[in-house]
């Protein structure tokens, strides 16, 4: 019996930990959220995101033609236009 409750114990405590790691997520934001940064600043439609590091990459679709990339910050959620060398658009 007392076997049993320890066990028990051990894995609940085991599953508590990985819920609460789940939960948190370290204070990054989802890519869902990361989209709806994006839709705020950049008026388009979203094409794909993709995960470099600590960054979403989002590339929107602008009624222009244009498609433009916006890095977000998976930590602090700061949307910022992508940086590419030899860039000169504005």
């Amino acid at each position: 019996m007392l076997r049993v409750m320890a066990l028990l114990l051990v894995v609940s405590t085991s599953f508590s930990g990985l819920a609460f790691a789940q939960s948190n997520g370290e204070g990054s934001i989802s890519k869902s959220q990361a989209v709806k940064r994006v839709k705020k600043v950049e008026n388009g439609r979203v094409l794909k995101v993709d995960q470099t590091g600590q960054i979403y990459r989002v590339k929107v679709l602008k009624k222009s033609g244009r498609v433009v990339s916006v890095d977000v910050d998976k930590r602090s959620g700061k949307v910022n236009p992508s940086q590419k060398k030899g860039s000169n658009e504005r």
